[in-house]
């Protein structure tokens, strides 16, 4: 019910920084968390970074300290800054939402999450 369609990818350099933003619509009871995933051709969708509606953030290892994701809400829209860039990084980003709960979850994991944006694309070249 919930659709997302995010926006601010494209190619920088190692070191690069780039503001990746998805917009969200549609009517849901409650979103228990957001986030930001990544799949590079040839490898599974792996989370990147989440957060709740108040406000608690995770963060893979792999982004800590470069990636910071933050919520306006009142623009509904959901935010990815990406800083000190590496060519790993090089990935589709696709931003999430769940939007049901039965129990404890795993946020980082893409099985949890039950709505999908279309993915922007980021290129970080060395």
């Amino acid at each position: 019910q919930v659709q997302l369609v995010e926006s601010g990818g494209g190619s920088v350099q190692s070191g690069g920084s780039l503001r990746l933003s998805c917009a969200a619509s549609g009517y849901s009871s409650r979103r228990y968390c957001m986030g930001w995933f990544r799949q590079a051709p040839g490898k599974e969708r792996e989370g990147v970074a989440t957060i709740f509606s108040n406000g608690n953030t995770i963060y893979a290892n792999s982004v800590k300290g470069r990636f910071t994701i933050s919520q306006d809400n009142a623009k509904n829209t959901l935010y990815l800054q990406m800083n000190s860039l590496k060519p790993e990084d090089t990935a589709m980003y696709y931003c999430a939402a769940k939007t049901s709960y039965s129990g404890p979850f795993s946020p980082l994991l893409k099985y949890e999450y039950d709505n999908w944006g279309q993915g922007t694309q980021v290129t970080v070249s060395s």
